[in-house]
């Protein structure tokens, strides 16, 4: 029996079919990888972003504001503390008429004449003129919180009007019982009836007052 032989284009159409098997298989393994890296890339992609979104949402927490917004403005007489030691407490005197007073507040200065601001938001529930203390500005907070705006010498703003964090409430000013600061703000902080130092509570969380 003689041998049989393919004839050649039983050949080349099984050449040109096994080069089609092998292209559809690198296709098909190609497109694995493609749609696998894709999806890691989508997945890595939105996690980011919600982190991203998330971060300033912790950082509104509401805090109580110092009341200016001049950073070179200083304390010109601390808080009277009965509990700091005694160089603390004479620095914190008020001297008026041979007497000498326990500073109720903080009295802040250094410079020209200074915008003061709102600690927070609240309502205007007192203006007033006093011959020693100057103008003051009442303003009263939904969290027990009054807070107190001496020496003024310009008003921005009336009685029972609703203000905001911020908002201007005048300018600093002079009054007779603290001469000697020239320019200032008098500030005064209380808190559940009781007048504290407001420098420990500035940037601290409204909530947690």
């Amino acid at each position: 029996m003689g041998n049989r032989k393919l004839k050649k284009s039983v050949i080349y159409g099984l050449y040109a079919f096994g080069f089609v098997f092998l292209l559809g298989i690198i296709y098909a393994i190609e497109s694995y990888i493609f749609t696998y890296r894709y999806n890691e890339e989508d997945i890595d992609y939105v996690n980011k972003t919600i982190f991203e979104e998330e971060v300033p949402v912790v950082n509104t927490e509401e805090v109580l504001i110092r009341p200016y917004a001049n950073s070179e403005i200083r304390v010109l007489k601390s808080f009277y503390d009965y509990k700091a030691d005694a160089s603390n407490q004479q620095q914190s005197l008020i001297y008026y008429e041979n007497t000498y007073l326990p500073n109720s507040g903080v009295s802040y200065g250094g410079v020209d004449t200074f915008d003061v601001l709102a600690v927070y938001d609240g309502t205007v529930t007192s203006i007033k003129q006093d011959n020693l203390l100057g103008t003051i500005v009442t303003v009263t907070h939904n969290n027990n919180m009054i807070s107190i705006y001496q020496s003024l010498s310009e008003i921005s703003v009336q009685e029972n009007q609703m203000i905001n964090q911020g908002d201007i409430i005048g300018k600093s000013g002079v009054c007779d019982i603290e001469k000697d600061l020239n320019n200032h703000l008098h500030f005064e902080l209380v808190l559940n009836g009781v007048v504290v130092n407001p420098e420990l509570y500035y940037n601290k969380k409204i909530k947690e007052l």
